[in-house]
């Protein structure tokens, strides 16, 4: 009877670990076109080729120079902090570390 009990255990344990866990947080990026920039106000929307639009208020020591870009402007947008699939919004705080890039067309 306890190798029963024994075998079973170690045949849930295997299926358990047959079962994929939960997404990996890595960096996350978008890359899309400045629909609006307030550089004063520390504000950036960007939208992407799916027509979605990503807010981005940009922290003071962010390290982001908002006046380098202009409306019209490709650009890639990079959390640079590991950010779980189900935890990017479209309003995100920009924070040091995080990157924003003229992409290529």
């Amino acid at each position: 009877m306890p190798a029963r009990i024994i075998v079973s255990f170690l045949v849930v344990a295997f299926a358990l670990g047959l079962l994929p866990g939960p997404a990996a947080a890595e960096e996350r990026a978008v890359v899309g076109t400045i629909v609006r920039l307030d550089a004063a106000g520390g504000v950036l929307v960007v939208r992407d080729a799916a027509g979605a639009s990503w807010s981005y208020k940009v922290a003071a020591d962010a390290g982001i120079d908002l006046p380098a870009f202009r409306p019209g402007d490709r650009v890639k947008v990079t959390l640079g902090r590991a950010t779980p699939l189900n935890m990017i919004t479209a309003a995100d705080l920009l924070r040091k570390g995080d990157r924003v890039e003229v992409a290529p067309y």
